[in-house]
């Protein structure tokens, strides 16, 4: 293929990628992520040039084509998805100089962008290998069928892999939250890989539709069968929509008996000015007053956003000298409240829940850190790099897996901001024992489009658990999302606001919270033996 007749691939695939990206909120058109990998798909495999034979050095010139295309198609969804991370420029108030603030914030968005298309390319790249091994002795149908199959556990499986990384963020299953509830509650049954399974089987059966019926045209022997495809992705699509309804229409236990009426406090503290004196004192006079409020209105405990009161929680001097530890002991309303705990070797961004008495009973330790923010990932590799363009230093430290946070009302299951993106975080913590749902964050230092697109996340969490799910924010967006994924009520973004809702505990246990992702080993396996069944056993030679 010669540059002027890779144009048009190059450019449709790129456009895809980025129809993905605003799939995802806040833009939100959940719609286009059914249909926006069929490009990529039928590029690739219309593209691919097998050498023959197939076992030598030129297949990596046959590969050429289509590792470009999904690197166009990646770093068009992650790219544009991911764009929200670009709001921590400038950060002149850091104390780092505004070209190296511009540096930080390219090298940022650049590396996780890529970080995100290596799973394109490596997906790409396996799947034009297996598909290449197919054994043409079978019907087109049974082949389109199989490749269908080979690609859903790629790609399912590479997103397992990544996801149990330190960086993650941008499955494909995300697009769908939470415009499509629905869907969502595919969830339930083995966590996102459910949805990101639905979305590759229907984008693939319409591609492989589109590619069967395109061979029978150009060969002029036209086969009804090539429709049978896109019939059966309309029929997925609607079987798999109608078990989501079906998981959606179950009622919600409502018992009184066991209602908690919870107070969310907005802060809306600007990062310019937290970490300065006058920012200090005017978050602990915006807690501590909010505190009151909600008190007086009858909560049963209140709840504050991620490093809401930026100092040691667990120095007594430091706790018990603030006027919101005070204002406790007055009101006599148990607190969630998000700072910091002195560790050895550094500190933990850390949630501590007081009862009615101020005592500490329950403390949990943000576990997956912001890498490049909170900690350097690969350390002795990107270490120097960034010390040379910023003074900042990343002292946190990790929390422990498998933390329990206990609550003067039961157990919770809990995270910290990035936590949300990983689902198995809160799998394990529902599986021991929460009763609902808790999420703390501070999304100040990045563009507003992240707002969305985190609240995006915690609805999967709570539909995943089953939990009502209590969501405090520091400029938004703080919520009250129900086990459905309904969001109750939502703030406005940067502005102090006061809430409080009822919740519900329960301790029911979706087919997700005791299994896990137990559907990825059933993929695994299958897509094993069907490529077995169907793959060449006698090379091509020539």
């Amino acid at each position: 293929m010669n540059k002027l007749e890779l144009i048009q691939p190059l450019l449709l695939t790129g456009i895809a990628g980025i129809l993905m990206g605003i799939a995802a909120e806040p833009w939100g058109l959940w719609g286009l992520a059914w249909v926006a990998l069929v490009p990529l798909w039928v590029n690739i495999l219309s593209n691919f040039t097998l050498p023959k034979p197939w076992l030598s050095w030129g297949i990596l010139a046959g590969f050429k084509t289509p590792l470009i295309l999904a690197l166009v198609w990646g770093i068009g969804y992650y790219g544009t998805a991911l764009f929200w991370i670009t709001g921590i420029h400038p950060m002149t108030w850091l104390g780092v100089p505004w070209l190296a603030s511009l540096a930080i914030t390219i090298f940022c968005w650049s590396f996780i962008t890529l970080w995100g298309t290596a799973l394109v390319i490596i997906w790409t790249g396996l799947f034009v290998i297996l598909s290449a091994q197919l054994s043409q002795r079978f019907s087109q149908i049974s082949l389109a069928l199989t490749r269908v199959l080979i690609a859903t556990v790629l790609w399912c499986g590479l997103e397992y892999l990544w996801s149990s990384t330190t960086l993650w963020w941008s499955s494909l299953s995300y697009t769908q939250s939470f415009g499509n509830l629905i869907i969502l509650h595919l969830g339930q049954i083995s966590g996102p890989t459910t949805i990101t399974a639905t979305l590759l089987i229907v984008n693939g059966l319409i591609a492989e539709g589109f590619i069967l019926n395109r061979d029978q045209y150009y060969a002029q022997t036209p086969d009804q069968k090539s429709y049978l495809l896109l019939i059966l992705a309309v029929l997925f699509f609607i079987l798999a929509h109608g078990l989501g309804l079906i998981l959606y229409s179950i009622p919600l236990e409502k018992n009184p008996e066991n209602a908690l009426k919870v107070g969310i406090i907005q802060g809306n503290i600007a990062n310019e000015v937290k970490l300065n004196y006058a920012g200090f004192q005017q978050a602990l006079n915006g807690y501590t007053t909010g505190y009151i409020t909600l008190a007086n209105q009858g909560v049963d405990f209140v709840v504050t956003p991620e490093t809401a009161l930026p100092f040691f929680w667990t120095d007594p001097n430091q706790r018990q000298n603030s006027s919101f530890y005070q204002a406790v002991l007055r009101q006599k309303v148990p607190a969630i409240v998000g700072s910091f705990a002195l560790k050895a070797g550094g500190y933990t961004n850390s949630l501590f829940s007081m009862d009615r008495d101020g005592n500490i009973i329950g403390q949990y330790d943000k576990v997956n850190l912001v890498p490049l923010g909170e900690f350097i990932p690969f350390n002795e590799i990107l270490g120097k790099f960034i010390s040379r363009l910023s003074p900042l230093e990343a002292t946190l430290i990790h929390g422990q897996p498998n933390q329990q946070f206990q609550t003067p009302f039961g157990q919770a299951t809990v995270g910290i901001c990035y936590d949300s993106a990983f689902a198995n975080h809160f799998r394990h913590q529902t599986a021991q024992g929460g009763e609902f749902l808790i999420t703390a964050s501070n999304d100040a230092y990045y563009s507003s489009t992240i707002l969305a697109q985190h609240h995006a996340l915690d609805v999967m969490r709570a539909i995943e658990n089953h939990r009502w799910t209590i969501r405090a924010t520091n400029t938004g967006y703080s919520a009250f999302i129900d086990p459905h994924g309904k969001t109750q009520w939502m703030s406005n973004k940067n502005t102090y606001q006061l809430y409080a809702d009822t919740i519900y505990p329960n301790q029911t246990q979706t087919l997700y919270v005791r299994w896990g992702d137990w559907l990825m080993p059933v993929l695994l396996i299958a897509g094993i033996t069907l490529f077995l069944l169907k793959i060449d056993r006698f090379p091509r030679l020539n």
